[in-house]
């Protein structure tokens, strides 16, 4: 009876630190976009607006988590021949269920993001963790790992967007920010159109890296 509560305050409950391990270390100290820098197509292209990026960051998180299950739950039964193949099937399945809900219940995120929501399909971030992890792991590991990149990709994409839609457009999710604050003062903001440019989430996505490795040398090793 003692070792079962030694063993549950070990784990932590539902979560062991192992577990906990899964969800953290994405978001920071092996981040997919920043450490291991993948998906780096979606994040020039997408974070020129925050909802856009919100819209692709819960996307990418319910693919990635969702086909790391269901490919670890069928791991010992895929042939090593067909493997990739299936993993494929499996996220094309998902996202096309994320492409119906769109066009159901968001339209307008639908038309703007409908090609770069198919491209989940062959993101880097979602094949690498079947492959790397999934295949080898149990369900449960596999779907905190799948969060855990999920989020260490969205938060970081919906930062771009909210660095480059600000200083671009003056705005937050459409709302005016820069211009009343500035009007605070006495002045106006002149938007940078530069930052909503795709060429532009290479400067802002190269300063995030920047900060991150400068604020934690050791990172630089994982990389």
């Amino acid at each position: 009876m003692a070792d079962t509560i030694v063993d549950s305050k070990k784990q932590g409950g539902l979560l062991g630190k192992e577990d906990m391990k899964l969800l953290k270390d994405p978001l920071h100290s092996n981040n997919p976009l920043t450490i291991q820098v993948l998906g780096i197509c979606s994040a020039l292209a997408v974070t020129g607006s925050v909802s856009k990026s919100l819209v692709m960051a819960v996307a990418l998180i319910f693919v990635c988590a969702a086909s790391s299950t269901i490919i670890s739950l069928l791991r010992n039964s895929i042939p090593s021949s067909i493997r990739m193949i299936v993993q494929l099937l499996v996220i094309a399945g998902l996202v096309q269920i994320v492409e119906i809900v769109l066009g159901a219940y968001a339209y307008t995120a639908y038309v703007e993001l409908s090609v770069f929501i198919g491209l989940i399909i062959t993101n880097c971030i979602v094949m690498g963790r079947l492959e790397a992890f999934a295949m080898g792991n149990n369900p449960k590991q596999a779907f905190l790992d799948g969060i855990g990149n999920g989020l260490g990709y969205g938060w970081v994409l919906v930062a771009m967007a909210v660095v480059r839609e600000l200083f671009g457009k003056g705005t937050f999710m459409g709302w005016e920010i820069m211009n009343p604050l500035f009007a605070l003062f006495g002045g106006a903001y002149t938007a940078n159109n530069l930052m909503v440019l795709p060429a532009s989430s290479l400067f802002v996505i190269g300063i995030f890296i920047w900060i991150q490795r400068a604020s934690d040398p050791t990172l630089v090793d994982k990389s």
